[in-house]
C-alpha cells in the first residue's frame, strides 16, 4: 500500500471555504462509489491546518483520485487559499485498526 500525507495551513478567512471545497469531493467520492483508495482529510484545532492522507489499495479498475472533477476543483487555486503552501511526503503504513 503506497500513502501519501499532506498538510498545509489555509488562510484563516479562506479556511471555512476550503472546508468546503473539501467536503464537495467527499460528496461525489461517495456518489461515484469510489474505490480503490482510502482517504481522510483532518481540519486541527487551530482551524487552519488541514491534513490529507491517501492510502492507495492494490486492487483491479481502482479509481484514482486525481480524475474526481471536484477534487479538480479543490487543487486548482489552493496555493490563493494558503498561508503555508501544501507539502506531500511519501509515508509507510505501520499499522491501521478499524474498529466498528
Amino acid at each position: 500500500m503506497e500513502a501519501t500525507v499532506v498538510r498545509y495551513e489555509a488562510k484563516p478567512d479562506r479556511a471555512d471555504e476550503n472546508q468546503q471545497l473539501i467536503e464537495a469531493v467527499f460528496a461525489e467520492l461517495e456518489q461515484r462509489d469510489a474505490r480503490g483508495f482510502t482517504y481522510q482529510v483532518f481540519r486541527l484545532e487551530d482551524g487552519v491546518s488541514f491534513v490529507h492522507v491517501v492510502i492507495e489499495h492494490d486492487v483491479p479498475d481502482a479509481d484514482s483520485l486525481q480524475d474526481v472533477p471536484a477534487f479538480q476543483a479543490f487543487v486548482q487555486d489552493i496555493a490563493d487559499r494558503c498561508d503555508v503552501p501544501p507539502l506531500a511526503m511519501g509515508a509507510t503504513v505501520v499499522g491501521r485498526h478499524l474498529g466498528g
